[in-house]
């Protein structure tokens, strides 16, 4: 009787796990317009993104969660935008540094979760227009700054709230409360599409926090789409995507691996995919943090993004004075480097080519392969299956003849791994 007891409860369990992986509220039909078709091909073609976790968090520089960490109070936490004056920020400066690191998108927190808006907002007055001395728009001013550049703009937007009190009633089952909330958030979303000019994403997160609730996607998703329909929606919810989202997204994470242990269940889409990943421990500024990714494993994460045909956003978290700290400076110019090199291998191909393989990956663009071999082999060879077309000819990225046999089995590419790039040996294969 025991066993069957617990073999029921892991029976409960298991299905309880996977009934989390879908919204289980009714949404509308939705037919992307054509706009929104071409933006999404846009945002698949652009591969490398700059993700920005900056707010008032930033002066406490112990990371973007410091509020529910620490277990801060909304009283003592109101404090802080008295001492946030960010005077050396300067969205001409941040978006040159995106640009020179071969970015083409940035995707900048409009309001996280301690409900701190950085942004001029009528919907609240804890903003960092109203409430600090600083006094400006950020958010206009990299509008501005992107504009010039030609770099796309985007915005993440808190779906939590550990600030309001509709929100904290809404959750506990008052239904007038959490519609109140709901519209608060339709408020500012409609701000953020109308006021700072074309906005290619709104990046959710939060919906975790309430996996069961009904968040009314089918008005918040309905509400974009009518304000800016080439306005794309990705939503980072853990689970499969729901009509409306265009795009997938993946936190700390490749597209199908769940070493993050976000995306434990949840498939592949066909929408265009993005993998989030920060550059050291936390999202937000902290001081503490020591946990710095070097040159060459964020290389190889945006070049295995690109191989499973997805985007890499990598983040920064700004200082509280408005610099983005010099490690991180440091990396993104040796990116830098690296892109204006090689970037024709990255923007614009298409990934899922081959699987994956220890040596490496391969992304497409028209005719050409580039086959990424970011690991030695111990053989005098690479290996290539599942590579249906036919190989006219395999050379290195500066044009020089390598040999290669192509069998039924898959294609052998010979090449001494002692003389491979440390970082990347990148080959470009000619396909019939």
């Amino acid at each position: 009787m025991r066993k069957l007891f617990f073999l029921a409860v892991l029976v409960l369990t298991i299905t309880a796990i996977h009934a989390q992986k879908k919204y289980e509220y009714p949404m509308p039909d939705y037919t992307p317009t054509e706009g929104n078709l071409e933006a999404r091909e846009e945002f698949q073609d652009m591969k490398f993104g700059m993700f920005i976790h900056w707010g008032v968090y930033s002066i406490l520089a112990d990371g973007e969660w410091v509020m529910f960490l620490k277990k801060i109070n909304a009283d003592n936490y109101e404090r802080l935008p008295d001492f946030f004056n960010p005077q050396d920020f300067n969205a001409e400066e941040w978006v040159k540094l995106a640009k020179d690191a071969g970015m083409k998108y940035i995707t900048i927190t409009s309001r996280h979760h301690d409900s701190f808006s950085m942004f001029d907002t009528d919907a609240s007055d804890f903003n960092i227009v109203d409430a600090t001395p600083f006094g400006r728009d950020p958010l206009k001013e990299l509008a501005a700054a992107c504009k010039k550049e030609g770099i796309k703009l985007n915005f993440y937007y808190s779906l939590l709230d550990w600030k309001r009190d509709d929100y904290k009633n809404g959750k506990k089952g008052d239904a007038e409360a959490w519609n109140n909330y709901v519209e608060f958030m339709k408020a500012q979303l409609t701000e953020l599409l109308t006021n700072y000019g074309e906005i290619g994403m709104i990046w959710f997160d939060g919906h975790w926090d309430q996996k069961g609730a009904n968040w009314q996607y089918d008005e918040i998703y309905s509400l974009i789409h009518k304000l800016s329909p080439t306005t794309l929606i990705a939503n980072n919810h853990h689970i499969q995507p729901i009509p409306g989202d265009d795009i997938q997204t993946f936190e700390r994470d490749l597209p199908g691996e769940n070493h993050g242990g976000f995306s434990d269940g949840v498939e592949v889409s066909q929408l265009p995919l993005e993998s989030c990943a920060t550059m050291a421990g936390k999202w937000g500024y902290s001081i503490y943090d020591k946990k710095f990714k070097s040159t060459k494993q964020l290389i190889h994460f945006l070049v295995n993004a690109a191989g499973k045909n997805g985007n890499l956003s990598l983040n920064v978290g700004p200082m509280p004075n408005g610099k983005i700290q010099p490690e991180f400076v440091e990396t993104l110019g040796e990116i830098g480097d690296w892109t204006t090199k090689y970037g024709e291998s990255i923007y614009g191909t298409r990934g899922n080519v081959i699987t994956s393989q220890n040596w490496g990956t391969i992304t497409r663009k028209d005719k050409t392969l580039y086959m990424h071999i970011l690991n030695p082999s111990s053989e005098p060879y690479f290996f290539i299956p599942e590579l249906k077309e036919r190989v006219k000819s395999v050379t290195t990225f500066e044009g020089e003849s390598v040999k290669f046999k192509q069998t039924k089995e898959g294609t052998f590419v010979y090449l001494d791994s002692d003389s491979i790039d440390d970082i990347d040996e990148i080959l470009k294969l000619k396909i019939k």
